[in-house]
């Protein structure tokens, strides 16, 4: 059984920076007594990971913090979101429970049994999902103290291609798609993105995905904890599905330290970051 503090890593940044780079689906990391419960061979397995998992990304955030002006924090998962996706409320009625992806996943991205029917999730909310969140929790409100505000800026990539899991994969597919909320991504901190990102070709707005993730405990309640997440398309970094990086690593890594500098240069929540 996997130790718990071990699941994911606060890495420290500069006691000045409000910035946390959260990257929460980077790992391919399943412990044992939890591989147990799938039911896909290991050669099923490795497929699957290849498509689920947002490879390189925690690569990315690692080179964008070392090159910046005020080190930001990171808050990163060790394990695989087959384990449990954080980024999923276990007792929300969302949308991806219609399709088994849940906090708990039950169905592959191509909707094949992943998790028997009746499977008990809890004991994985339990272990995995709840010290996860509230340590995220901690985490904002470290640096809403420290600071007075917090930034969190999402980590994630997605398939040039939509995967049959894909409620919304119609839509546009830019190089990179900016996922915001209404309340908690103010217009500075989405034109600070865009122009960020503006080097790595079209930036796109929730499109093929929407939203940001923000601890419960702040969501719709404070304003100077602001998030968006950024979506990279895995084409333009990296050979798809679950290949190696490539060079296009870098010019992404360059673009989210333009973002983090220019989050961390402004001293106070109401100058819209």
């Amino acid at each position: 059984m996997t130790d718990v503090s071990s699941s994911f890593a606060f890495l420290s940044g500069d006691p000045d920076s409000p910035v946390i780079l959260h990257v929460p689906h980077s790992s391919r990391e399943i412990p044992g007594d939890v591989r147990s419960g799938i039911v896909l061979d290991d050669a099923g397995l490795e497929r699957e990971l290849d498509h689920i998992t947002d490879s390189h990304t925690a690569s990315i955030a690692e080179a964008a913090a070392r090159a910046a002006g005020v080190t930001p924090w990171r808050f990163v998962n060790r394990l695989s979101r087959l384990v449990v996706d954080p980024e999923r409320f276990p007792d929300e009625r969302e949308e991806m429970l219609a399709v088994g992806m849940g906090a708990v996943y039950t169905r592959t991205t191509h909707k094949d049994v992943l998790r028997p029917e009746g499977f008990d999730a809890e004991p994985l909310v339990e272990r995995y999902f709840h010290p996860y969140a509230r340590a995220m929790t901690e985490a904002v409100a470290d640096r809403l103290a420290a600071t007075g505000r917090a930034v969190i800026i999402d980590v994630h990539s997605y398939p040039s291609a939509p995967l049959p899991y894909e409620l919304h994969g119609d839509g546009p597919r830019p190089e990179v798609c900016l996922g915001t909320d209404s309340f908690h991504t103010p217009p500075g901190l989405l034109a600070a993105a865009r122009e960020a990102f503006a080097p790595c070709g079209e930036t796109g707005l929730d499109s093929p995905f929407a939203g940001t993730y923000v601890p419960l405990e702040f969501y719709g309640k404070r304003a100077e904890v602001s998030a968006l997440m950024v979506e990279i398309r895995r084409d333009t970094y990296m050979t798809e599905p679950g290949g190696p990086a490539g060079p296009g690593l870098h010019g992404l890594a360059s673009s989210l330290t333009a973002l983090i500098d220019a989050v961390s240069s402004k001293i106070s929540p109401s100058g819209g970051v």
